[in-house]
């Protein structure tokens, strides 16, 4: 049964992770839908981590917005989740302050990042959500670019993380396509103003730039983002080779039918899962 499940949808940047993520709430309404950026379970992207004094000090600076940081707060024990990036206002410098209560961008020791991330996994007990980038994308990305990782270090983190992953239910669609450029250049296009300005390479480019990975490599172009690009793909698909086995499926990127992804989903198809790397 679909609602028996959690579905995670991962995929290097212009796979159509949201894409995918839409046409399956869609068709299963009854599925608890985690968007990258709002408050999961188990995901802190775009959300502070803060102790109750960091708290009250965000409240205190803020006080004309006091009401609506209250209701978008989601406490865990002694920490305080903010899904900051949903909360619109037009004063300046809001969205940037909170960012540094984030987990991600080297703001936490590799020690510290795998304590919070494996501590809220083994809580959580929940049946029937859909999670998009919650369990590859932005701790790869972090453990890569910013703690400079080599990949069996990763692969191992992704062994102790997986074991206190619940197991019952899991299944990871992966989004995957051989033509990386092809598909960046695409982004690029499509993620650009109403005069063609691109919105996302600059802002992509710069975080991969600033990165101690991206700074040792010396990374400052369209070729290094491809080749990093590359590089995570075959990382993430060696994890769910070694790690995530059969609960992995890989699905082609903006090629698939949706009714045969919930075909796979409800466990009427039958699928090698990452080990042999077929794609359905």
């Amino acid at each position: 049964m679909i609602k028996d499940r959690n579905i995670f949808i991962e995929g290097i940047q212009g796979m159509g992770k949201s894409t995918l993520l839409q046409a399956i709430a869609r068709k299963a309404p009854e599925l608890h839908m985690c968007r990258e950026g709002d408050y999961s379970p188990v995901e802190l992207a775009w959300c502070t981590w803060m102790d109750a004094d960091d708290y009250r000090a965000v409240l205190a600076r803020y006080g004309s917005l006091r009401r609506e940081i209250e209701a978008h707060t989601f406490q865990e024990g002694s920490h305080y989740i903010i899904p900051y990036t949903t909360i619109l206002t037009d004063i300046p410098g809001f969205h940037k302050d909170l960012e540094q209560y984030e987990i991600y961008n080297g703001r936490k020791s590799p020690e510290e990042l795998e304590g919070i991330i494996r501590a809220r996994y083994r809580s959580f007990y929940g049946k029937g959500y859909l999670f998009e980038c919650a369990f590859l994308q932005n701790i790869v990305e972090d453990l890569i670019l910013y703690h400079q990782l080599g990949d069996d270090e990763i692969v191992m983190f992704y062994h102790r993380l997986f074991a206190d992953v619940p197991q019952e239910g899991f299944l990871l669609l992966y989004l995957y396509d051989e033509h990386l450029e092809e598909s960046t250049r695409m982004i690029c296009e499509e993620r650009a103003d109403d005069q063609g300005n691109p919105l996302w390479y600059p802002l992509m480019m710069n975080y991969l730039k600033s990165s101690p990975y991206g700074k040792a490599h010396g990374y400052q172009g369209f070729d290094d983002l491809i080749r990093h690009f590359r590089h995570r793909q075959q990382l993430e698909l060696r994890i769910l080779r070694e790690v995530a086995g059969h609960r992995a499926v890989i699905l082609p990127a903006k090629r698939w039918d949706i009714e045969e992804v919930l075909d796979i989903i409800a466990g009427q198809v039958i699928c090698s899962g990452a080990e042999g790397f077929e794609i359905h």
